[in-house]
């Protein structure tokens, strides 16, 4: 299970935060426990036009590249698109200054990735196993190879309600690689270059890739596994925010609608530990370089 580490932080920089509790708050984080900003909330204006109406069929969530500026998934009316965009750019603003203040080691590798909205309830939303966020998992992106890279997420509960988000959190990273890694097959050769070549994947899947997304999709298929493994549960309150690495962190969303998340790309070498990460778990198990 995940330790919830509390940080006492007020405002979307860090910065404001003594060197000795960044470097605690670091510490933790790659330690594979969750930060938890009880006192950070994420303020957005007219909260119900993000809410209504605002998914194409299908989606879970509104999605923007702050690189292209392009809004995915959505709906929408031009001026409710305006400002559907803006509380999305403004969310990747903000946790981009939480990260950076905390950690300005990661600076100069740190990748900015998509930032969602997602509206909808999570409880009883219709899904295949796949994209059950409600089963245990570490994140993987089957279109998106990280090449190594860590996967960090930044959270906001923004219910108007006041509903809190449930999540559950299970067992250790290594561990649950040592049940499933090694029933799982090596990358094909010829595999990466081709899926790259039809542009099913974005860039080139390394090994690395190839076993955390086969990880993600045995941990959500195992129904032993899922009813089984140990796990605790925790409740973020509308209002707060937290920020954890979700390609470590067994994880899931139980309950809980309108939620912001900003995604980012760490390096392993930006890494204050990176021996601590799977990257580097998983050589260990593997024996063999997976990302090179």
């Amino acid at each position: 299970m995940t330790e919830i580490v509390r940080v006492p932080l007020r405002e979307w920089t860090g910065s404001t935060l003594s060197a000795d509790a960044r470097d605690d708050a670091l510490h933790a984080l790659e330690a594979a426990k969750i930060l938890f900003f009880p006192q950070l909330p994420y303020s957005v204006e007219r909260i119900e036009l993000l809410r209504a109406n605002t998914l194409a069929a299908g989606s879970k969530n509104l999605s923007y590249d702050s690189a292209t500026g392009r809004l995915r998934s959505a709906e929408l009316a031009a001026p409710v698109r305006e400002a559907v965009k803006s509380a999305l750019e403004r969310y990747c603003t903000s946790a981009r200054s939480l990260v950076l203040g905390l950690f300005p080691r990661y600076a100069a590798g740190l990748i900015v990735g998509r930032t969602s909205f997602r509206p909808a309830e999570i409880a009883g939303r219709e899904s295949s196993w796949r994209k059950d966020d409600t089963r245990l998992h570490v994140d993987s992106f089957p279109s998106t190879p990280v090449q190594g890279k860590r996967i960090l997420r930044v959270f906001s509960n923004v219910n108007p309600e006041g509903e809190p988000r449930a999540w559950r959190s299970g067992e250790p990273f290594e561990d649950v690689a040592k049940k499933f890694v090694p029933d799982i097959p090596p990358l094909a050769h010829g595999v990466s270059l081709l899926l790259a070549c039809l542009k099913i994947t974005k860039q080139r899947r390394t090994a690395y890739d190839h076993y955390m997304l086969k990880l993600h999709d045995r941990m959500k298929s195992d129904a032993q596994y899922q009813s089984r493994v140990p796990a605790s549960a925790f409740e973020f309150p509308a209002g707060t925010s937290w920020m954890v690495y979700t390609d470590q962190v067994s994880h899931a969303a139980m309950r809980g609608s309108c939620a912001f998340e900003q995604t980012f790309y760490i390096p392993v070498e930006a890494m204050e530990s990176p021996e601590s990460s799977p990257l580097r778990i998983l050589e260990r198990l593997t024996h063999a370089r997976l990302a090179s």
